[in-house]
């Protein structure tokens, strides 16, 4: 690859980094928001480096030639007695410029129904011990929380009580229905996982919607155990606006 697209590419990259993780919220897409001072400084190295490979170049142009090199320096250049150039760069290197630039001008889409789909659910962690459940109602929890409450929790805490939880609208596939589903980061969107529960009653919402979902624990299986389907009886489901730190498994916004 010549110096000069070497040189944009670099810059164009940077620029990309600092624009996503700088000036906007596109980066929380693809990564954690712990990860934005070391995405910052990234972008900051490359778009220097670019800019001191630029300067570096001209300097070098307007010293004239080098030694050896010129009309009467007796030298031919390495390609000389070849006849032909060997430093064009391969039509395949110019697909790096798209990478680069859709940070700039169109990022791409962020995870959502598609890939939840298509992914493995993620482990619910053993919990033995479980606070009481506050008196307000609906109770507010996670994705998790419901979950583990629903399979772990011998106390039963969650029989007949009105939750609300939130996240995005997954479809069922061919059985039906379909599933409100958080997908989680632990550092970035190649290990994401899926939290989903299954809600039943009332009609499919359009595929990655967000809604807060108020209901009661759909009885199948045996509550406290692993048999119990972390699933919901709807009785509300309200549309709200997309979190801006999507990919986590957070308490449920007030419905808007």
């Amino acid at each position: 690859m010549r110096r000069p697209v070497q040189t944009l590419l670099l810059t164009l990259t940077g620029t990309g980094l600092l624009h996503a993780a700088l000036f906007t919220d596109t980066y929380l897409r693809y990564v954690k928001s712990g990860l934005r001072p070391p995405l910052i400084v990234s972008g900051a190295v490359l778009l220097l480096l670019g800019l001191a490979a630029a300067i570096t170049r001209d300097g070098r142009h307007s010293s004239g030639p080098a030694p050896g090199h010129g009309p009467d320096g007796g030298g031919h250049g390495q390609d000389a007695g070849h006849g032909h150039d060997h430093t064009g760069t391969p039509r395949i290197a110019w697909l790096l410029f798209l990478p680069a630039a859709s940070l700039l001008f169109h990022a791409p889409p962020a995870l959502g129904a598609y890939t939840a789909a298509r992914a493995n659910d993620k482990p619910v962690a053993p919990q033995k011990r479980f606070a009481s459940l506050p008196a307000t109602s609906p109770v507010p929890l996670t994705l998790t929380e419901f979950t583990q409450r629903v399979r772990q929790d011998r106390s039963r805490a969650v029989a007949g009580r009105t939750v609300r939880l939130t996240g995005f609208v997954t479809p069922a596939g061919e059985a039906g229905g379909w599933y409100l589903t958080r997908i989680v980061f632990s550092c970035c969107a190649a290990d994401s996982q899926t939290v989903k529960v299954r809600v039943y009653g009332g009609r499919t919402p359009p595929a990655d919607a967000w809604l807060a979902v108020t209901g009661t624990w759909h009885p199948r299986g045996t509550l406290g155990t692993r048999t119990a389907e972390a699933a919901l009886d709807v009785r509300e489901a309200t549309p709200i606006a997309q979190p801006v730190n999507a990919f986590t498994d957070d308490l449920p916004l007030t419905p808007s």
